[in-house]
């Protein structure tokens, strides 16, 4: 029987990429979205959509349509990105940044908990800009408070989980060329992915709770 991967965030970018990638490698893959992209229609995947990871009754309908099916590796990826400064302030934006960076992951987790065992695996695409150590910069303030938190979130989780057999990662895909940053970036989504792959390959509960970079060093807290 295939395994079974769970990807929110899935109509364009990294996640796009990540249904790309598991369906090649065989996987049954699912994606989570608001509104499916044509490019992800596309695509010989499960799609879950009118689902906004940080609505508490989206989450419930998503559980709800996933009852009864093991989930192998669920990867939280859904986030946005906005640009706050001392000088330049919205509230109503960390506000957003912190409920689907930082909360949304803790919510489809909880849901979906039913639906891992021994051997699932728990990705949390978060960024190095959470890292307080390697914030040389200030700025971005609602985004990096809100990856710095989902980072505590998922090494408590890690610890909880751990006695169940499930493992969870903490990574940061790269600068990558997606509409978030403008297409900026210096890797594409499918290198992103692939990369990001590999680390949830290689994750244990040796380990579970690791904060890495996409190509494999491990970043500071």
């Amino acid at each position: 029987m295939a395994q079974h991967v769970v990807i929110t965030g899935a109509n364009r970018g990294i996640g796009l990429s990540f249904c790309q990638f598991y369906l090649a490698l065989g996987y049954q893959v699912t994606a989570v979205v608001r509104q499916p992209s044509d490019e992800l229609t596309a695509l010989n995947v499960a799609v879950i959509d009118n689902i906004d990871v940080s609505q508490a009754d989206d989450v419930t309908r998503l559980a709800q349509a996933l009852t009864g099916q093991k989930i192998d590796i669920l990867i939280n990826n859904a986030g946005i990105f906005h640009n706050e400064s001392l000088t330049n302030m919205d509230f109503a934006a960390i506000e957003l940044q912190l409920a689907i960076n930082a909360l949304a992951p803790i919510r489809v987790t909880h849901a979906l908990l039913a639906n891992l065992a021994s051997g699932s695996k728990v990705a949390m695409i978060t960024s190095r800009m959470g890292s307080i150590a390697d914030n040389s910069s200030g700025a971005y303030i609602g985004y990096r408070m809100s990856k710095a938190a989902l980072n505590a979130a998922s090494v408590s989780m890690a610890h909880e989980l751990k006695g169940q057999g499930i493992a969870v990662a903490i990574l940061h895909p790269g600068f990558v060329q997606t509409q978030m940053v403008g297409f900026a970036g210096d890797i594409s989504p499918t290198q992103a992915a692939e990369r990001l792959a590999q680390r949830i390959e290689q994750l244990t509960l040796v380990n579970s709770g690791t904060f890495w970079h996409s190509n494999g060093d491990v970043l500071p807290w």
